[in-house]
């Protein structure tokens, strides 16, 4: 049921989905809650999404997990419905609901018939503020939150290695902690720490409401004061402000050998650029720089290098999403061909970005990738749910609607010269983390 945002390996393109200007409308409430609505009337169904600007990278020191337990919790009881009576209820009206954890935020949601939408809000209005935790609830879902640790990450050597890159880039930076939590804390996962954290980020004035479907702001606005208006805000709330990630002034290297690993291969993450409020240039750089280099298996800079051409990759690709409050990650990856080592893998993807800083961009290549990406935002339009999400997403990591709005043009306008002082970066690896994953009885693969 419940929905774990993992820092999967193979991220792709971040969707530059918006709807144009004139369909999407924001109001406050007086308690601080933002409130977005995105009309569609094309179809009487409805998404009502609330966002909780707060997620894994705003948890306590010593107590990673509590922002994904806490989102487990919310499925509990309150003082007015028993447990498990929310998404029954959403089921019992023909709609469907789900919750999800990322570093940056916490985000609950339900699809249902438009006219059902003040239900929705009277019962997340609700969990807001009313939940009721019992010892055994506490206890119960530990077990199941460590259970799901076992199957997604201890069982899987590939989110392992994924884990163990993700805390070797981040030096003092909370990104470096797994959403889920590291075992020997979530062990320690108690109802005093998870009430505290619910009490301080659980607030209309640390949320934000995202309605996209069916309805007209007007309505949105009378049932979002009805339903959140009387809710309190939590007094003193600050803006988020983590510690900073010191310099990096030398590459990083990890060997992740395990028995259950079938197929070796190599990752280089790199510590870039996100998109910043007002300052997404760069960021739009990094995106096309991906999309050229490892966005399709058989036009890309790194396909046709090593998979066509010289057969030495079985898989080639780059990766990178700017969506994140803080600094984020470029990344490459190689898996080589049958009698290849990883040494040799490496060797082969730092000599292909070396090619491309030297020879240039592709015109023809980067014009192809633009029209691509206007036209999966065209089709992305009539996803209603994808709207919704592509907006409460960048909002919480702290992007404004005038941004996501600019994102698509952003896109549009970068020059080849900004991609390859992008691409600039990547020959410098004091800011990078190489893994190698491997058999440990591999032994020829060095």
């Amino acid at each position: 049921m419940y929905k774990l945002f993992l820092a999967f390996l193979f991220l792709q393109i971040g969707s530059s989905t918006v709807l144009a200007a004139e369909n999407v409308s924001t109001f406050d409430l007086n308690n601080g809650l933002k409130v977005v609505v995105i009309e569609d009337h094309r179809a009487p169904v409805v998404v009502h999404m609330l966002w909780y600007k707060v997620g894994a990278a705003d948890e306590e020191t010593g107590r990673s997990g509590v922002a994904h337990f806490l989102e487990h919790l919310l499925f509990k009881a309150t003082n007015r419905l028993k447990a498990g009576e929310f998404s029954s209820t959403v089921e019992r009206n023909g709609g469907s609901d789900n919750a999800f954890t990322s570093w940056d935020y916490t985000a609950y949601y339900q699809r249902i018939s438009s006219n059902r939408l003040g239900l929705m809000m009277q019962m997340e209005a609700d969990r807001m503020k009313n939940i009721r935790l019992t010892d055994e609830n506490i206890g119960n879902e530990r077990k199941v939150v460590l259970e799901e640790r076992a199957q997604r990450i201890d069982s899987n050597p590939g989110a392992l290695f994924s884990e163990q890159r993700q805390a070797t880039m981040y030096m003092n930076h909370p990104y470096g902690i797994p959403i889920i939590g590291w075992r020997h804390e979530m062990e320690q996962l108690n109802k005093t720490d998870t009430l505290a954290f619910y009490k301080k980020y659980y607030a209309p004035n640390a949320a934000i409401l995202v309605v996209a479907g069916d309805v007209n702001p007007a309505d949105v606005k009378k049932l979002a004061t009805r339903h959140y208006g009387s809710l309190r805000p939590t007094i003193g709330l600050l803006e988020r402000k983590r510690v900073l990630e010191p310099p990096h002034l030398a590459e990083r290297r990890i060997i992740f050998e395990d028995e259950r690993v079938a197929q070796p291969y190599v990752v280089r993450s790199y510590l870039v650029k996100e998109r910043d409020a007002g300052n997404q240039e760069e960021a739009a750089a990094l995106t096309m720089l991906a999309e050229l280099l490892g966005g399709n298996q058989t036009t890309s800079v790194f396909g046709k290098a090593l998979q066509i051409k010289t057969k030495r990759a079985l898989y080639s690709s780059a990766f990178y999403s700017g969506l994140s409050y803080d600094e984020t990650s470029f990344g490459v990856i190689i898996v080589p061909s049958p009698g290849r080592t990883l040494g040799q893998a490496e060797e082969d993807l730092d000599e292909v970005i070396k090619n491309f800083v030297r020879n240039g961009v592709d015109e023809e290549q980067l014009r192809r990738i633009k029209m691509q990406i206007r036209a999966s935002d065209i089709y992305a339009e009539d996803d209603v749910f994808g709207l919704a999400k592509a907006y409460g997403s960048a909002l919480t990591s702290g992007l404004s609607i005038a941004d996501i709005q600019s994102w698509p043009e952003k896109l549009a306008s970068v020059t080849s010269a900004e991609i390859l002082t992008a691409a600039e970066q990547l020959l410098d690896k004091r800011k990078s983390v190489t893994g190698w994953y491997k058999n440990q009885d591999d032994k020829g693969s060095n």
